[in-house]
């Protein structure tokens, strides 16, 4: 009873909340962008696009590299390569590779465009998308004057990019999308405050890692590593601005260093990735008023890593019942007879929200920076960052647990998989 309570209040305040924003919810958007359920029928393959690091943390990676997915096989065949350079210092113009580390991306809300921002620089870049077969385009590069963009997103009235930029002073910049796809100059630009967190090396300043729409769209949400807080935000779909909501945040432990958060697609929560703690927080969410409360920590770590963790992504399947997070061998020096890193699966009580462990799965590989859901949440990727491989896994979906399947897929550093549905043969 107190689970339908729960989520009736959440999908009434979510009605609400998006008609009071004039936002209209998108079913497209890039979460929503996402590879076909293995074992269907009748589907065209689908598209993944792979962001890599060129030169960051000895990155080898080439660029951006596209791959189809065959329905039926499930296997991956690599169709395009847009290239980047490994050199930071390298031109950026007509005919020059990409900048480097075309590292991040995302679609907009109708397939169209991609978008990625590149790591260590200071540009973003935007890529039309052929319909027939799924291959990029370059459209323009920008160059926004802020250090170090890590993560993308598009509004969900699909007319601004929203930028998180890490490098101290951290900000979160939108960027309006004209007609064609392409990006225009700087509309929206807010700076954090706050004490920076006592990390001597990771916790500088204002370090923002995630900006990130909850389900209604009508707040956009800061996990800010260097400042130990979770922003809560609006964004005005005229005009790109940003402020912040009142109140405007929500302060964690300290070296807690959130990294990213996920919002329950069915519940009224959120959980954040906590890089420096190694942690995952619960969160309660308040719809109406854009708060969030915090409910519990738990490691992100299986009780028998005693080694250094850095934990990178986390998300939740679309049933809401299940949250995922990776976890990355932290001291960057990998020993090959230590345990492969390992995606933690943790299942959501309908009541509470609040988390329990169900298993580790190893990865096979190391550094998984990133990992993905298909759309049905039938089939998960995790990106092997410094192993150089792309491991996918079937979701058991009476457990949550992990079962490797499939081959797996080599590309160089990769950092970001983002996949599209039904590109017509």
């Amino acid at each position: 009873m107190t689970s339908q309570l729960n989520r009736r209040r959440f999908l009434q305040g979510a009605v609400a909340a998006t008609a009071t924003a004039g936002v209209q919810l998108l079913t497209t958007g890039p979460a929503q962008a996402t590879g076909a359920a293995p074992g269907t029928t009748g589907q065209a393959p689908s598209v993944a696009y792979v962001g890599s690091y060129t030169d960051h943390v000895s990155g080898t990676g080439e660029g951006i590299s596209v791959f189809r997915i065959d329905a039926y096989s499930q296997s991956w065949r690599l169709i395009q390569v847009v290239h980047a350079t490994s050199d930071p210092s390298a031109p950026v113009g007509s005919g020059n590779p990409l900048p480097v580390n075309p590292s991040f991306l995302t679609l907009d809300h109708q397939g169209h465009f991609l978008y990625a921002v590149h790591g260590d620089s200071h540009y973003v870049s935007s890529f039309a998308i052929d319909q027939s077969t799924g291959e990029l385009t370059l459209l323009n590069i920008v160059d926004t004057g802020r250090q170090n963009p890590v993560t993308v997103t598009v509004d969900p009235s699909g007319r601004f990019l929203v930028v998180a930029n890490l490098d101290v002073p951290g900000t979160v910049v939108t960027l309006p999308i004209r007609s064609d796809g392409s990006l225009g100059s700087i509309a929206g630009d807010i700076g954090f405050p706050g004490t920076p967190g006592p990390h001597r090396t990771q916790q500088l300043g204002s370090q923002p890692h995630q900006a990130t729409f909850d389900p209604t769209g009508r707040w956009l949400v800061v996990a800010n590593r260097g400042l130990d807080r979770v922003f809560v935000l609006t964004m005005d779909s005229s005009t790109g601005a940003l402020a912040f909501n009142d109140p405007g945040w929500v302060q964690v432990r300290e070296i807690t260093g959130p990294r990213h958060i996920a919002f329950n697609p069915a519940l009224p929560y959120a959980y954040s990735i906590d890089e420096l703690r190694a942690t995952v927080t619960t969160y309660q969410w308040d719809v109406g008023h854009g708060v969030l409360q915090p409910l519990q920590v738990l490691p992100s770590q299986p009780p028998t890593m005693t080694g250094d963790v850095r934990p990178a992504e986390i998300t939740v399947d679309p049933s809401g019942r299940y949250v995922y997070a990776s976890n990355r061998s932290g001291s960057g020096v990998i020993d090959p007879q230590s345990p492969q890193d390992t995606i933690g699966i943790w299942r959501v009580d309908a009541a509470t929200g609040l988390l329990s462990p169900v298993d580790w799965a190893s990865t096979e590989g190391y550094v998984p920076r990133f990992f993905t859901l298909d759309s049905s949440g039938g089939r998960l990727f995790a990106a092997n960052q410094v192993t150089n491989t792309i491991v996918p896994f079937s979701v058991i979906q009476d457990t949550g647990r992990l079962r490797r399947s499939g081959d797996v897929v080599s590309v160089q550093s990769p950092v970001c998989i983002v996949l599209r549905d039904s590109v017509p043969l």
